[in-house]
């Protein structure tokens, strides 16, 4: 039987996750709703698999990719996710990720993964190979302006999260985050939030639908 823990921030999601993997003989250790605690509860509980949404309300799962990285973090990570943009598979592979399954999947396809992964391999499908791809070339050919910090923020303010709502998440002070704010649009030359918005979504860093 095999340790999962789930990181997606809709609970009936999750519900199903761990009725259909508990019916596949897995035992789900744990959820999380969002990064810092799914990020506390994994080093704790030392799964034997994450199964990770990429969004995460206001924030991003590639902040708990990042930080399972820089703590060396030994468990293999399935990205589970509705994004089909080619730099979320890109920066997923680039941040760690042992597969990519996306939610449209077919159950037997996120089984396949599982099982591919817990013996040691990676998965990722025709779709999801050719998408990473095309993401690599993407992330390659273009300077990255931005600190991770100040994408994290410029992601959450082209979702419409508030200074304030952005500071909660990230324990920081509004001010601070107006700060961030004023820095990064000043990095990428833009004037306001709706066009911030607009190189997100060029950029592929939020869907429009997200909005």
């Amino acid at each position: 039987m095999s340790r999962i823990f789930i990181i997606d921030d809709h609970e009936l999601l999750r519900d199903m996750l761990r009725a259909g993997l508990e019916v596949d003989g897995h035992e789900v250790i744990g959820e999380a709703a969002g990064p810092t605690a799914a990020v506390a509860e994994a080093m704790r509980l030392v799964p034997d698999l994450v199964l990770l949404d990429l969004h995460l309300g206001a924030r991003s799962g590639f902040e708990v990719l990042s930080e399972f990285q820089r703590r060396q973090f030994k468990a293999p990570v399935i990205v589970l996710s509705m994004s089909e943009q080619p730099r979320d598979v890109a920066e997923s592979v680039r941040l760690g990720a042992a597969g990519y399954v996306r939610k449209g999947s077919s159950r037997a396809e996120l089984r396949r993964a599982i099982e591919v992964v817990l013996a040691g391999g990676r998965h990722f499908g025709e779709r999801e190979a050719a998408l990473a791809e095309a993401g690599r070339a993407q992330l390659d050919g273009e300077p990255d302006l931005l600190s991770p910090r100040e994408r994290q923020i410029a992601v959450m303010v082209a979702r419409g999260a508030s200074s304030s709502k952005i500071g909660t998440e990230m324990h920081l002070s509004p001010k601070t985050v107006d700060t961030y704010r004023s820095r990064l649009m000043a990095k990428l030359g833009l004037s306001d939030v709706p066009a911030l918005v607009r190189w997100a979504v060029r950029q592929g860093l939020v869907d429009l639908h997200e909005r």
